[in-house]
């Protein structure tokens, strides 16, 4: 019987595919992931709560709004390296568990090569600038656990017995064919299952999630003056991204012939995508800046690879159905390879600067998206139920940012304040949104300048390591998160 099974695994992993896409269904989660939108840039721009719609005359625009680029009368240099702590603390049955993880990166690299007309000009047109950056959008380095010394109030066999009832051996897939072959779940009897026959009491249940990667963008982009009050800029963003998750799942199990199940999952996802960003900014007095800029969806093509392996340690239990000792069970996937299309939502953005003289400014943005326009495209699993999950989950939302900037001589002070709107449609009580306080400074010279900023990000999320619906609740353990990010960053510039 276990050579059978040993079989039957082949044919189940080779059938893998199909019942990962089937039974998994989770690339709303990537969708959401590679979609929500942080405003980013120049550590005077992150100084300024990352307010930008309507400021012109900062690198950051080559990728926010181009018109911007239109301000520039010399042409610049910048580079912007961040160093960066992201704590996380989970809550588990009231268990807390606190990991801290550090990141340094290079979030943006610009050149700006502005071409304006000599002041004896009478044409309307005042002038270009061109502008190329390498923008880091968004970086996934970070590192959860939990654990509890209490009981869970269920056990991930109850979902591959969920999953499996109704199904013949032979036609098993997914990490429900690898409890089968461990003897997690075991038949009964008309294609149904059962748990391992010596499970009564719930297990203690722990889990480690690490995840690595990036979204980037580089950005070309071209802004126009026009009489020195009309701004109009378009670019072209061309997005990279990597992902990379490795989870470890885990049960135990006191006094019972089975000791401990563990689960590995490990997810790579690469991809590459294309977007157009449109803006305009006006001055009807010279004091005041008002800027619009709409950002196109992201068009991402994303390959991806996901391998699984289950072990489960018994204490040398003897299993009369099958007439064998049970001791360290152990199952792997194959490599599941596959490849899918997302489409972002389209994002709309206005703002509005207020000019304090030579003293300094005040300017604000407000961003609205819809994440339920996020769509998934595949010719190798069908993401219908995915599409649906992103319908019903996500809906409309609206971004807040607001900065302020005072200088005295060569010296710049700056502070503000972001509010990223929940992407979900009906939090039901529990607050996705982030927040930022920023601040920062910076010394202006005639051809070169330096600015400095600070970041504190908080936002929190669920985490659930399975779903188990019993009677329209979820009894799978959910687990609360608390993010927190401190991010120094520095711009170093030169005018020429």
């Amino acid at each position: 019987m276990i050579s059978f099974k040993k079989a039957l695994l082949t044919t189940a992993t080779s059938l893998f595919f199909m019942g990962w896409a089937e039974a998994q269904i989770g690339y709303f989660e990537d969708a959401l992931r590679f979609s929500q939108f942080r405003s980013t840039g120049s550590a005077r721009i992150m100084g300024l709560g990352g307010a930008q719609t309507s400021l012109g005359g900062d690198v950051s625009n080559i990728h926010t709004n181009p018109a911007g680029l239109g301000f520039f009368r010399r042409s610049e240099f910048s580079f912007t390296p961040s160093y960066g702590t992201w704590t996380t603390e989970t809550n588990y049955l009231d268990q807390l568990q606190q990991t801290k993880t550090n990141n340094f990166s290079v979030p943006n690299l610009s050149l700006v090569i502005s071409r304006p007309k000599g002041p004896l000009s009478t044409s309307a047109f005042k002038g270009g600038t061109f502008g190329i950056s390498f923008n880091r959008n968004n970086l996934f380095n970070t590192e959860f656990g939990y654990f509890s010394d209490i009981p869970s109030q269920s056990s991930i066999q109850d979902l591959f017995v969920q999953r499996a009832n109704g199904t013949p051996p032979n036609q098993l897939t997914g990490l429900t064919s690898l409890a089968y072959e461990t003897f997690l779940i075991n038949p009964i009897a008309n294609n149904q299952y059962s748990p391992f026959v010596g499970i009564e009491n719930a297990p203690f249940a722990d889990e480690q999630v690490v995840s690595d990667g990036r979204i980037s963008q580089t950005s070309f982009s071209y802004g126009a003056n026009f009489i020195n009050k009309l701004f109009i800029g378009a670019s072209l963003g061309l997005t990279s991204l990597v992902y990379n998750s490795s989870k470890d799942y885990g049960e135990e199990f006191l006094d019972e012939p089975l000791s401990t199940t563990t689960i590995i999952e490990n997810l790579s996802q690469e991809g590459y995508g294309a977007s157009i960003n449109l803006g305009i900014i006006y001055k009807p007095i010279e004091q005041l800046n008002l800027g619009v800029n709409f950002q196109s969806p992201t068009w991402y093509t994303i390959d991806e690879q996901y391998e699984a392996r289950m072990s489960n340690l018994f204490d040398n239990f003897f299993f009369e159905p099958e007439n064998v000792f049970l001791r360290r069970q152990e199952a792997a996937t194959d490599i599941i390879l596959s490849r899918w299309n997302l489409t972002t939502p389209m994002r709309f953005s206005a703002g509005a600067t207020y000019f304090f003289g030579k003293n300094g400014f005040i300017t604000a943005d407000i961003d609205f998206l819809d994440y339920s326009n996020n769509s998934i495209r595949s010719r190798d699993f069908s993401p219908a139920e995915d599409n649906r999950e992103i319908r019903a989950l996500f809906g409309q939302t609206f971004n807040y940012r607001v900065g302020g900037e005072y200088r005295f001589d060569i010296w710049r002070i700056r502070g503000g304040y972001a509010l990223y709107g929940d992407p979900f449609a009906n939090p039901a009580g529990f607050d996705r949104s982030m927040q930022q306080i920023t601040g920062g400074f910076g010394m202006r010279l005639d051809k070169f300048y330096v600015d400095f900023a600070f970041i504190n990000s908080s936002f929190d999320q669920l985490y659930s390591s399975y779903t188990l619906i019993e009677n329209g609740v979820n009894i799978g353990p959910v687990i609360s998160i608390k993010n927190r990010i401190n991010t120094g960053m520095l711009t170093f510039g030169i005018n020429f």
